[in-house]
């Protein structure tokens, strides 16, 4: 077995062993250097004699301080590091990388679903928006009719699916940080593949009431048809056992689906993407293979004119220098360091701090801590200028790269992208997760091709022939971009919709719980 190690910067002093299962002690490295310790795949291997207190560089970047002499040739591991402190959040470089505009890239289009609002969806879909957590049961058992008995009566359905949450009541609902659920919910539910068709479901004494919810004006369609928010209301007296509210769910939901059924696919420039891209549990190739093939398409997509979304505030808040220098003016920059702020003080509250952040999984798989893991996943936003920040649950309302903050957490991430208005969603993996969302196709990308043999029916994109040097970077991102645009016109399922394998809705609330 020939040994394969990967360093990403010329000054790194520490590169990842490729191989699968990684190497044995006493191993010879193809420039000499032998190895003093075994060590797994995604793990470090020290190329120099890093002295105590010295800097262990990966990405060029001191990812950690050794916490004593480690010989060339070691295996160079979390236990060995000293953290580096947090980057302050004043003196950054603000909007000082000013690139040369890429050519545009013409000619790409999708098929997808026009709404009134000038959106457009890559599926049409019946959502069921929910008040109060109180009611999924209800709603999950209603859907499984609709789905089951009227779903069949409209073949241009793509599916129904119960916004489901575990928000509503028993919560302080004007409290500082309560607008965050509320406008998630909101604007989930005004999601382009929603089709512009709201129906909710309340309970009836919750603190979250529909019109609080959903205030006059929220819902561009119905003010075009004069038409009032579309409630069912399980404690109406009306219903009369539980089957009298099953009945009025479905009855209202077949209004909607009768609108749906009439809605056909035409063919839009790929600038109407809206795209949420995230990581999940990452390791040591995520920032090599996985990433950098999404950053690419990242670019692509951008100058393509569409809209793309990185976000994962914990993920990206020691390279926020990187950041704010790729602003496009420092107004973006300012807002990007407000979020930074604000979470930096959320955490605080918790006692908690960035290096919460990384999982056993992160660490087994060669990530030694959570500076190591931002400088990974920052690469998923490509090159372009970030031309805008959203805060957490906010709607997306322009073009290009979009810093959207949200937490790192993987359900929370992907509730938070939808409510910005994604139509399509990549997400990378090394670990391997089965995630998937059912308001939105999710394009899952493997970082070693190990894990897309082993999951080979999970993962719709194999990034780990980067790593084994069969394919480059930007083959993995065309072939990423080009799998978009048929998964976004319907031409292609991916493995998560394939096995319907959805992950619940999880709204961050950063406010007190009564």
């Amino acid at each position: 077995m020939t040994p394969l190690t990967i360093r990403m910067q010329p000054r790194d002093n520490v590169a990842i062993v490729a191989n699968h299962g990684g190497l044995p002690a006493g191993t010879v490295l193809p420039d000499g250097l032998h190895l003093c310790d075994a060590v797994p795949q995604g793990h470090k291997v020290a190329l120099v004699d890093i002295p105590s207190d010295g800097a262990v560089l990966r990405y060029g970047i001191a990812i950690g301080y050794a916490l004593k002499d480690i010989p060339a040739g070691s295996w160079v591991h979390e236990r060995l590091l000293q953290m580096p402190s947090a980057r302050e959040l004043d003196n950054l470089p603000i909007a000082t990388v000013k690139p040369e505009p890429l050519p545009t890239l013409e000619g790409y289009t999708f098929e997808g679903y026009r709404n009134a609002d000038g959106s457009v969806g890559t599926r049409n879909i019946l959502a069921i928006t929910t008040t109060v957590q109180c009611v999924s049961g209800v709603v999950e058992f209603a859907v499984e009719r609709i789905k089951a008995e009227l779903l069949p009566k409209f073949p241009n359905v793509d599916d129904v699916v119960g916004l489901e949450h575990t928000y509503g009541c028993g919560v302080a609902i004007d409290a500082d940080g309560a607008e965050i659920p509320i406008r998630t919910l909101r604007n989930i539910s005004l999601n382009p593949n929603f089709g512009g068709e709201v129906m909710v479901v309340s309970l009836g004494c919750e603190k979250l009431q529909p019109e609080r919810l959903m205030p006059p004006g929220a819902i561009p369609i119905n003010d075009q048809r004069g038409e009032a928010l579309d409630v069912v209301c399980l404690q109406d007296d009306a219903h009369v056992g539980f089957m009298s509210m099953i009945d009025s769910i479905m009855k209202t939901a077949e209004h909607h689906l009768q609108r749906l059924n009439q809605r056909r696919r035409e063919t839009v420039p790929a600038s109407e993407l809206v795209v949420g891209v995230q990581c999940g549990g990452s390791d040591a190739f995520s920032g090599v293979t996985a990433n950098p093939a999404v950053g690419y398409c990242t670019d692509l997509l951008v100058r393509a004119g569409a809209s793309v979304m990185f976000s994962e505030v914990t993920e990206v808040r020691d390279g926020i220098d990187q950041l704010t220098s790729r602003a496009t003016t420092p107004e973006v920059a300012e807002a990007m360091i407000r979020e930074m702020a604000w979470y930096d003080a959320y955490l605080a509250r918790g006692r908690a701090d960035r290096s919460a952040n990384t999982t056993p999984g992160n660490k087994k798989g060669g990530l030694s801590n959570i500076v190591e893991k931002a400088m990974g996943s920052i690469v998923k936003s490509g090159s372009a200028p970030i031309s805008g920040v959203l805060s957490p649950g906010e709607k997306l309302k322009q073009k290009g790269l979009i810093y959207a903050a949200t937490p790192a957490s993987d359900f929370i991430c992907g509730t938070l992208q939808l409510a910005a208005g994604m139509n399509l969603h990549v997400f990378t993996t090394g670990r391997g997760t089965p995630y998937g969302l059912a308001e939105c196709p999710v394009i899952k990308v493997a970082t070693r091709t190990d894990l897309a043999r082993r999951w080979h029916d999970l993962m719709d994109v194999n990034a780990g022939t980067i790593a084994d040097g069969t394919k480059t970077i930007e083959e993995v991102g065309m072939e990423l971009f080009q799998l978009m645009l048929d998964v976004a016109s319907g031409r292609k399922k991916t493995w998560a919709e394939h096995w319907k394998l959805h992950n619940a809705l999880v709204l961050f609330n950063p406010a007190p719980v009564t």
